[in-house]
């Protein structure tokens, strides 16, 4: 098989119905400027594709205005013990990492995942195994790290897993990220619907499921995420009381070294609780704890507060707008 064709995907996603030639529209060619230039970066060098990554981090914290106040207020928040410039180095930090997990997505999307087994370490894999042979499914807590997508293959040189998937708002670049996600995820599973999800688990399988983003008032309830209430939702305590799955922490991170590691916790205990409110805790908490391990690898990015328990409090967030340029004045020749 060819590194840029899909393998069989067990649940056919309906986008890989589609053909490149469906996308030819003049509105595409930014876009297949982009995904050519990923093509190309994804013929390096782990270590080359990381020092581009870092390069590419280092601009985007200067241009990406309104994403680098959102991380400002995010670190604040989560990190009020740290000093004013240690909070600012872990915001830079967090830039270079999580540019560098995007080309390193770019790297599994078009390339043999074989290149990644030498430099791939996996902890607490018996856990994982342990809780499959139990045959009553496993959901795996994911967690918005920088080696998201890179994590799903290296998953897969262990273990096969349906990933949830939500859809990029840019139907060609969303082509070619489910495309490479189908060569080393069984199943991909849509995040809007849970019927998918509930069957794999009935059928045995992992599903792997990021539950860490804010996604409104609706089927949440408000736990401390390092300290600041979060809207979290309660589908995850609600999928393991209908299906009676295991439930493991799984976290992923790039090391010191520039070497990739996964890891697996054991099952949580007394989960799902009957208290929706506790479960969220005990998850998010959980959530933390891998955070910690790499905390510049998060993806602070996202407007994790935006849902506040009073709808009445503010957000956090500062509006950045954009500088409006003054018109220029005709000056007229004397």
């Amino acid at each position: 098989m060819a590194a840029d064709e899909p393998a069989g995907n067990v649940n056919a996603n309906p986008v890989l119905d589609q053909r490149p030639a469906d996308f030819l529209a003049p509105r595409f060619w930014p876009t297949w400027l982009l995904i050519g230039l990923l093509k190309l970066i994804s013929r390096l060098s782990i270590r080359n594709i990381q020092f581009f990554g870092r390069m590419l981090g280092k601009g985007a914290y200067h241009l990406l205005r309104a994403r680098r106040s959102i991380t400002r207020t995010n670190i604040r928040l989560c990190f009020p013990e740290r000093s004013a410039l240690e909070q600012e180095r872990l915001v830079r930090a967090s830039f270079e990492a999580n540019a560098t997990g995007f080309l390193e997505a770019a790297a599994v999307w078009f390339n043999d995942l074989e290149r990644f087994r030498p430099i791939s370490r996996a902890y607490g894999l018996e856990n994982l195994e342990n809780a499959i042979a139990e045959g009553k499914g496993v959901l795996l807590l994911g967690g918005h790290f920088a080696t998201i997508d890179l994590a799903g293959a290296l998953y897969n040189l262990f273990a096969n897993a349906d990933v949830m998937q939500r859809d990029h708002n840019n139907p060609l670049f969303n082509y070619y990220m489910t495309r490479g996600r189908s060569r080393y995820c069984q199943r991909i599973l849509n995040r809007g619907g849970l019927r998918g999800a509930l069957r794999s688990l009935k059928e045995g399988r992992v599903v792997w499921y990021a539950t860490d983003q804010d996604y409104g008032r609706q089927n949440s309830t408000f736990a401390p995420f390092f300290g600041v209430p979060a809207a979290t939702i309660t589908t995850t305590s609600k999928i393991a009381a209908r299906t009676g799955c295991r439930v493991l922490q799984f976290s992923h991170f790039r090391n010191i070294g520039g070497y990739y590691e996964v890891h697996f916790s054991k099952p949580l205990t007394n989960y799902p609780s009957g208290d929706e409110t506790a479960d969220a805790t005990a998850t998010n908490k959980l959530l933390e704890r891998e955070i910690l391990r790499f905390p510049e690898q998060y993806l602070w990015m996202h407007r994790r507060f935006k849902t506040r328990p009073d709808p009445a409090e503010p957000s956090p967030y500062k509006v950045v707008k954009k500088k409006k340029r003054r018109p220029r004045t005709a000056v007229a020749n004397t």
